[in-house]
């Protein structure tokens, strides 16, 4: 390997593009590698990327547009039958962290120092640890229970509180919580405390802690969470805001409207989730791709 400062770029779009795009090649300004990186010839770096000091860039790893990666940071060659590491726009990768070859790191993603990312990673997402895990999205605002500022809560004649968010239409009901001695009853109306007549309802349970769920939209269908054991968060995203809320009891649900790009993760080992749709299955009516989903969102806008 040796030292270089100019590199054809690659543009990958923050959106997060399919493989055969995210490869697409074009010329660029010059990116900034420090003079102790290495980097193999055959790597390619996007428009103002910088590499620091002592990184390793092994043959064919693609860096997308603003890539940071740190002092020490190194991504493993790949051996014959892989592919090499790809990088989207935006990505920091901290110092010591290693990469492996396959991996995919997801537009404006977070690689903390040290962590070892051995799987891809989704767009915006934070990653820590060896093996590296999913810590927290990027732009997340913590849901508090309470009411957000200038935003009252919604009271219903049986005092339900339901709490806005930020994220278009996503809403968190605090369902009715009868405590007894015999033991504890909570409970919800459909069109009341859930805002449809559901369809279809699925059950997740034995996630491991490390793994994420979700990770999709629904083009029509509502759905309506409810961690009955254990607990794990969900991340709800309208294109435009995060918000993150902790399912911890079975008292909480959460709505996520059509159109809201849906993330389950952090979950206990324990943690059996319950979910109600508004719809039955329907294939077509997934958008699997955050690129996609960006793209939709911005074609019903116009």
């Amino acid at each position: 390997m040796v030292a270089i400062r100019t590199r054809t770029s690659i543009p990958m779009s923050a959106r997060d593009l399919p493989l055969t795009e995210l490869l697409a090649q074009a010329a660029g300004p010059a990116a900034r590698v420090d003079p102790t990186a290495r980097v193999d010839p055959a790597a390619l770096l996007g428009d103002g990327c910088h590499v620091q000091g002592g990184a390793v860039l092994a043959r064919g790893t693609r860096l997308g547009r603003g890539v940071n990666v740190g002092p020490n940071a190194v991504f493993v060659e790949a051996e014959e039958g892989e592919r090499p590491s790809q990088v989207a726009d935006g990505v920091r990768i901290g110092a010591n962290a290693v990469v492996h070859a396959g991996v995919t790191l997801g537009a404006k993603s977070r690689v903390k120092p040290g962590a070892v990312v051995t799987r891809s990673v989704p767009p915006g997402a934070i990653v820590e640890g060896n093996p590296a895990a999913i810590t927290g999205y990027i732009d997340v605002v913590q849901q508090s229970l309470q009411t957000l500022p200038g935003r009252p809560a919604v009271v219903d004649e049986r005092r339900q509180r339901v709490v806005t968010t930020h994220v278009r239409g996503v809403t968190v009901h605090n369902l009715p919580l009868h405590a007894d001695l015999r033991g504890d009853l909570t409970v919800g109306e459909f069109h009341r405390d859930v805002p449809f007549a559901p369809q279809r309802y699925f059950i997740v349970f034995g996630v491991p802690n490390r793994e994420v769920r979700g990770e999709h939209a629904h083009r029509r269908c509502q759905q309506f969470l409810i961690c009955v054991r254990g607990s794990c968060s969900v991340v709800a995203d309208d294109g435009q805001h995060k918000v993150e809320v902790a399912l911890d009891g079975p008292q909480r649900g959460l709505y996520l409207p059509a159109m809201t790009w849906g993330i389950q993760y952090k979950h206990t080992p324990d943690a059996i989730l319950l979910v109600f749709a508004s719809d039955h299955y329907d294939g077509g009516d997934y958008i699997r791709e955050y690129g996609q989903f960006l793209a939709e969102i911005e074609q019903v806008a116009a």
